[in-house]
């Protein structure tokens, strides 16, 4: 069979090259400078850009095809299944780190006084007791935190549950010289949905 790779956009693509390429979706305009196929920096298009990404995928193979020279459909096989592992482990790495960032910053949350302060006076007010019962366990909590020198802001919300229900508390807090103070703390029960105001000086 004729090698007709390398010989541009007229050149017949073998059927056993035309498939789907991993490594053109997942590593996308780095893919395309290495394959000859610069239309994949189309990805970087808004809106075109996330087409792009699965033209890529069906495309890809029949581009790096036409565009650049290889050996043997072998030789292309063999290459495009590199650029397919690498891309893999390119697309696990960014999983992990984004699930690391995720759980960094909510054990930050966590570790805040906003989130302590808050925690403790749900537990110690009538409201917490009656809707929610003790102990009280928390979900990974989400929101903002802000500090600058003695200033900072927080906006937090997490899921709380006890014996007696759940609910998900939300929470609004300031520091001002060095001294964190909450200024709105709502406990929304689960199920009927009451939202309830609780009182964080309450002794």
């Amino acid at each position: 069979m004729e090698n007709t790779s390398g010989q541009g956009a007229a050149a017949v693509v073998p059927a056993e090259v035309d498939r789907w390429n991993w490594g053109a979706f997942l590593f996308n305009w780095i893919w395309g400078i290495g394959n000859n196929t610069y239309r994949a920096f189309l990805v970087f298009v808004p809106f075109v850009g996330f087409v792009m990404l699965f033209v890529l995928g069906a495309k890809g193979s029949a581009w790096a095809w036409q565009h650049r020279r290889w050996e043997s459909v072998d030789h292309f096989h063999q290459t495009q299944r590199k650029w397919a592992k690498w891309g893999v482990v390119a697309l696990a790495a960014m999983v992990l780190f984004a699930v690391a960032m995720f759980f960094g910053v909510a054990s930050l949350f966590k570790d805040s006084e906003a989130f302590r302060m808050s925690l403790a006076a749900v537990e110690r007010s009538p409201q917490g007791a009656q809707q929610i019962g003790s102990p009280i366990e928390t979900g990974m909590p989400s929101g903002s935190l802000h500090t600058s020198g003695p200033r900072g802001s927080a906006s937090l919300a997490y899921s709380v549950s006890g014996p007696k229900g759940k609910g998900r508390v939300y929470v609004e807090a300031t520091m001002s010289l060095g001294k964190w103070q909450i200024d709105r703390l709502v406990l929304a029960q689960d199920g009927t949905g009451v939202r309830t105001e609780i009182d964080p000086r309450l002794p």
